[in-house]
């Protein structure tokens, strides 16, 4: 398993793969709301397993915070580590690019992944594409 930073459009096309299997075709999220306004000045990673892309995510900035969303890892490769190695690989290279804190909205059977991570629920429940979810926050001090 190897973790990429996007740098073309094949494995841009790759991530928008993982994350239509994953959100849309499994938890029936409307295609319309899966890709957004931020594709194109985000930072995404695509997890492959050899040459087969089964994880994808992305970082931008938003309120001084590295803001992480559309994290996703496909069915068969849950609970095998590799959601943490691609959030993993996703704060590193928000390190680099200066952010000291991260906040991700995280959906509620999620938390707990996230918890294991360093990650703080900060907010009450929500609604996102009918899916409930909270935020979660993680500061360079953990």
């Amino acid at each position: 398993m190897n973790v990429t930073i996007v740098k073309n459009e094949e494995q841009l096309k790759d991530a928008y793969e993982v994350r239509m299997k994953v959100f849309v075709d499994e938890q029936k999220v409307p295609a319309e709301e899966e890709i957004d306004q931020f594709e194109d000045t985000a930072t995404h990673f695509v997890v492959y397993d050899l040459e087969k892309p089964i994880g994808a995510g992305r970082l931008r900035q938003l309120d001084g915070f590295g803001k992480i969303e559309r994290i996703c890892i496909e069915a068969d490769y849950r609970d095998k580590g590799v959601g943490k190695l691609l959030m993993e690989a996703i704060e590193i290279e928000g390190k680099e690019l200066g952010f000291t804190a991260f906040k991700l909205n995280a959906q509620i059977q999620a938390t707990g992944f996230y918890k294991k991570l360093g990650y703080e629920v900060t907010s009450g429940e929500f609604l996102d594409a009918g899916i409930p979810h909270v935020t979660m926050k993680k500061s360079e001090k953990h």
